[in-house]
């Protein structure tokens, strides 16, 4: 079993939107075998579009909007590749990919360099001790300065780079990478719209064929500039990395599948295997005996013709084997476990077995929910994984009501993904869904697969409400009653009976907590509150 732990690498990449997040996505299932022709963020019609964004919306708007699970082998690793959403209005959806995983790879745009989304994402990070890869993108067009993005990381994430390997050359002129730990110069040809694997030429600095291709000036620069780099003293110290103060810097262009391997394979031979985790009780080892995992993500409907919902398991001890009977914490009932799946984007195959560090999907258990763990050692639960707190609302209307019962069924199984919540209020005649989110993206998604998937039309009217607080468990209407709440708020509940109070502004917030103090109110709903 240790040597199957020993070999699994679990990583997410994540990135500002459009620093090439997906892109490098799908290279590096190129040049790891596991796709033959490299899919396009924003294709055209009659090219293949990427493997991580299956969904039909993420295809017509060109961006990611759910994470996405890709596992596959690749000279003796078993990887579990996640891509996760850039924008921040999927920051959750985001986060909790963060929580399951063993490292992570920062993707920087290299004339942008660090963007407000990278910085918010590199914190959780950071707070959570991953290792954390570096990939400045885009090499291939006008920069920044190699050097200045070096000192952009330590500045501002305070965070020491190492560059692994040097840019040949910037912009049009962007020609190739001298690996610094080999020594050895990788000179690239650039293929039609970077679907095939690039031709490449290794060798030494002053071999024939680097005088030939690179000018003379540019050979000098980057000889001076190497120089300065290993005058500056810093070696590479695989500790300092696994332990989250340095990070592996490579640079290259994923469009043009410029330094795709290099990252791939300095990535897996650095980054670290499978990690232990904190329970309630004791510290969990992956080469532990009792099975025990967690669920990350739920996914609803991934297939539209049987209405399915595949729950996201991240393995943490032992070996899982289909069919075997786990403690199901949250319920303390006995589950069996028979539909398993290894995942590729859209695509899964039944998995007969895993270990630590896999991440595979169970299918046909409506218990399941985000941040449930799964065990055979029933003493075993790990921690809650925190919701964030929705800063934006807007109801919901049925715009067919010969449709209710595709509204009512698709927005409950959207519902169970945990990206949005859903409210009632207090005093309402009418039974409209109020949903809140982290951003309003989160709606039209709702909106638009509301309608693709389930045939319901709907329509949003954005609602006053800036911020919603929790009140006390059990907290009933006579007490809501008694209270006087600043102009605009509305007294209600989310969909598990929580008692919730919406308020126009957070100064509105502030003003009736400052008049309530014996009343405590949170920002997440008290089964979150304890992470």
């Amino acid at each position: 079993m240790q040597n199957e732990i020993s070999r699994r690498r679990t990583f997410a990449i994540i990135s500002h939107p459009d620093a090439g997040k997906t892109t490098l996505t799908e290279k590096m299932l190129l040049y790891g075998g596991a796709v033959q022709l490299a899919g396009s963020v924003r294709s055209r019609k009659n090219q293949r579009t990427t493997t991580s964004d299956w969904m039909e919306l993420e295809r017509k708007r060109g961006i990611s909007v759910s994470s996405t699970v890709l596992q596959f082998d690749y000279q003796g690793y078993q990887i579990n590749l996640l891509d996760t959403p850039g924008h921040k209005d999927f920051s959750e959806d985001t986060y909790r990919v963060l929580t399951a995983v063993d490292a992570v790879v920062m993707v920087l745009d290299a004339a942008k360099g660090i963007e407000a989304q990278t910085q918010k994402l590199f914190e959780v990070c950071r707070q959570r001790g991953v290792p954390i890869f570096t990939f400045i993108n885009k090499c291939d067009r006008p920069a920044k300065g190699a050097i200045e993005l070096l000192d952009e990381i330590e500045n501002v994430l305070q965070l020491k780079p190492f560059p692994v390997n040097w840019p040949i050359g910037d912009g049009a002129d962007f020609k190739g990478l001298f690996d610094r730990l080999a020594k050895q110069v990788h000179l690239f040809e650039r293929t039609t719209g970077g679907a095939y694997i690039a031709p490449v030429e290794v060798g030494g600095i002053s071999d024939n064929f680097v005088r030939e291709r690179v000018p003379e000036g540019t050979l000098a620069k980057i000889t001076e500039e190497l120089e300065m780099l290993d005058m500056a003293g810093a070696e590479f110290d695989s500790g300092e990395i696994l332990a989250g103060h340095t990070t592996p810097v490579f640079f290259g262009s994923a469009m043009n599948n410029f330094g795709i391997e290099l990252i791939l394979n300095g990535f897996l031979q650095h980054a670290p295997p499978p990690q232990g985790r904190p329970s309630n009780g004791e510290f969990i080892k992956p080469s532990d005996e009792a099975f025990s995992g967690f669920i990350f993500k739920i996914q609803a409907n991934m297939d539209p013709k049987h209405r399915d919902r595949i729950a996201y398991i991240r393995i943490c001890s032992g070996k899982f084997e289909r069919d075997m009977t786990v403690y199901h914490s949250r319920t303390g009932k006995k589950v069996r476990l028979a539909s398993s799946h290894r995942l590729f984007g859209k695509e899964r195959e039944t998995v007969n077995k895993a270990y630590a560090g896999d991440i595979i999907g169970l299918v046909g258990h409506a218990d399941f929910g985000i941040g449930d763990t799964l065990t055979t050692n029933k003493g075993v639960e790990f921690h809650e994984i925190p919701r964030f707190t929705p800063e934006s609302f807007s109801y919901l209307h049925n715009a067919d009501t010969g449709k209710f019962k595709q509204f009512r069924q698709g927005l409950e199984q959207l519902l169970q993904e945990g990206a949005i919540q859903c409210l009632s209020l207090k005093g309402s005649t009418v039974a409209v869904p109020v949903l809140a989110a982290v951003g309003p993206l989160q709606f039209d998604v709702v909106q638009f697969r509301l309608e693709s998937e389930y045939n319901a039309v709907s329509r949003l009217e954005p609602a006053s409400w800036q911020v919603v607080r929790w009140l006390p468990d059990k907290f009933s209407e006579e007490e809501m009653d008694k209270l006087s709440p600043p102009t605009g708020s509305r007294f209600g509940w989310d969909s598990d009976g929580n008692p919730v109070l919406l308020f126009a502004s957070e100064w509105a917030a502030g003003y009736f907590q400052q008049n309530n103090e014996s009343l405590k109110l949170a920002k997440r709903p008290p089964r979150w509150n304890g992470s």
